[in-house]
């Protein structure tokens, strides 16, 4: 087995694991290393192609994110945020160096993206207390970053997907996080797709860069 394999093998067990059993969990240590690890792989991964430093650089923010998010969402939330905010500033010039011109559909499809962004949070922003400025500047930047996935060549579609899932993992987990809601009114049910959304995200951004 090659240490790529091992590597891809490691972040996707970690990430069933964390989604099938250590989700439900309190807050603990190994749940905590599970979580992170899920992403911190990807990062190595990355890390070990040799020409992807930036990748691995955002795919360690995120993992360092996952850490904080691991914990008390009301005591970690603001550092998770700043963690995530640097992943997506880092993906954004990433995606930018390996793009092309905009294709045709790529304005409605910005537009989309934009109004869809800008109703959510227009959506969650009473209940967003102190934290209105910096969960609108994470928005935008999440945004910046779809935009730039939709410049990468077709042949990076994992990527722009992966982009894609995570703002719909994101928009799940605001609604949950300050609105309490839940999928269908399933807390299962949310978490799973907060996280499957989120992990599956960050795999397919990997595997889309580590392709061109």
């Amino acid at each position: 087995m090659t240490p790529e394999t091992a590597l891809w093998a490691v972040a996707a067990g970690s990430a069933l694991a964390y989604g099938l059993i250590f989700v439900a969990r309190p807050v603990g240590f190994a749940r905590t290393l599970v979580k992170t690890g899920s992403v911190a792989a990807l990062s190595a991964l990355a890390y070990l192609d040799g020409g992807s430093e930036l990748l691995a650089v955002a795919l360690a923010f995120c993992a360092l994110g996952d850490a904080f998010l691991a914990g008390d969402p009301k005591r970690w939330l603001p550092f998770g945020l700043g963690a995530f905010l640097v992943g997506h500033l880092v993906y954004i010039p990433l995606f930018l160096e390996r793009s092309g011109a905009p294709p045709t559909w790529f304005w409605p499809a910005a537009a989309g993206v934009g109004a869809t962004a800008a109703l959510m949070l227009r959506a969650l922003w009473g209940a967003l207390g102190k934290l209105k400025i910096p969960v609108a500047v994470y928005v935008l930047a999440i945004v910046g970053m779809v935009l730039a996935s939709l410049l990468l060549p077709a042949r990076a579609w994992p990527t722009t997907a992966g982009a894609l899932g995570f703002m719909a993992s994101d928009a799940i987990l605001s609604f949950e996080l300050f609105k309490g809601a839940k999928l269908l009114g399933s807390p299962r049910l949310t978490s799973l797709a907060v996280w499957g959304l989120y992990w599956g995200g960050q795999a397919g951004i990997c595997w889309g860069m580590l392709a061109l």
